[in-house]
Parts: C-alpha cells; structure tokens; sequence
C-alpha cells in the first residue's frame, strides 16, 4: 500500500474506524481497474479510505460516496482534498436509505451497517446501470462468532447471504479476501 495512506490507516485503528482490510481493498482496486469501472456508489464512507483508493485505481473513476456520521465526514472531506480528489469523489452527508439518488452506477460498494446491508441492496440495486455489479465487504460471519455479543449482528450477515444466494437478478460469488466480500453482478434481460 502507498506510503501516503499511512497516517489515514493510523488515525483509522486510533479512532477505532473501520476500514478494509489491505487484501480486501486490493481485490477491489484491481476489479476496478480490470473492469474500467468508471461510476461507483459507495455506501459507508467512514473517513475516505476507500473512497479515495478506488478513485486513484483509474483516473476516469468517479465515486459518489455516502457517510452518515458528521465527524467521520468532515474527515473523510479533509482526506479527499488532501489526495486532490475533490472533482472526483463527491462526499454525501446523510443516511443512506433516507436518500433519494436518481444517478446510475457500473459499481456500488457497500460497506457500511452490516445489519442494514439487505435494505442497502434492495435500495440501491435500481441504480445500477446494465450490467453492473453490488460489492459488499465484510461478510465473513467467522469475525463476529468471536463475539459472542454479536450474536444478531451474524444472523444478520447470514440471512444477507441466503438473500444474495436466493437473488435470482443477480449472480453472486463470495471471495476469501479480506473480511470477505461478495461481487454480485446483475444479470442482463
């Protein structure tokens, strides 16, 4: 990973903020670039890591990139100028499934409330454009097993997975990268 995303990574584990994990953000970048991704929707900013990766994966990328939290915004803004990316990544403030967003997308990648990721794919899949893929990070239930107060939280991630499973729009294959990530790619009509 570039040097120039340490201090983000620092203040990320510092902070307590989620962000992905180095296999998993790799996958991601190079599905991008071998895809020519050009037009992501990103749910859960948090404070711009991704935002900002995905964008410098391809210089024609651009990411429109929702965060509900007001401090990790303001972060995420400060990250995206400090990388020069502002004409690239446009930064929502808002919760993802009070918006209303008419614009369509070769990609949306959620990674935000693992317990909302059903409602974010039954929202946000009509903003696909033909063709296009949902991915979706952490969705490796073995993370939250370890914790046992979590209990719901990995009934929630399993039940998401039947959904994926059952989704018969769309194609999805599971990869072990990461904290596990899901690439669902909607079927053509």
């Amino acid at each position: 990973m570039n040097k120039d995303f340490k201090h983000i990574e620092k203040y990320a584990e510092e902070y307590n903020i989620p962000i992905m994990e180095k296999s998993g953000i790799r996958f991601l970048t190079k599905y991008i670039e071998q895809n020519k991704i050009k037009n992501i929707l990103e749910i859960g900013s948090a404070i711009g890591y991704s935002a900002i990766l995905m964008a410098s994966s391809n210089q024609e990328t651009m990411v429109t990139t929702i965060e509900r939290d007001e401090t990790r915004y303001i972060e995420a803004l400060k990250n995206i100028k400090e990388f020069g990316l502002e004409k690239r990544i446009t930064l929502i403030l808002g919760d993802a499934l009070d918006l209303d967003i008419k614009d369509k997308y070769d990609l949306i990648f959620i990674d935000a409330a693992k317990g909302q990721y059903t409602k974010f794919f039954k929202k946000y899949s009509n903003n696909l454009k033909d063709d296009g893929v949902i991915i979706t990070d952490k969705i490796n239930n073995s993370i939250y097993f370890l914790m046992r107060n979590l209990r719901q939280l990995v009934d929630k991630i399993k039940r998401y997975i039947t959904f994926l499973n059952e989704n018969t729009s769309f194609n999805t294959r599971f990869y072990k990268v990461g904290d596990g990530i899901s690439v669902s790619k909607l079927k053509c009509e």
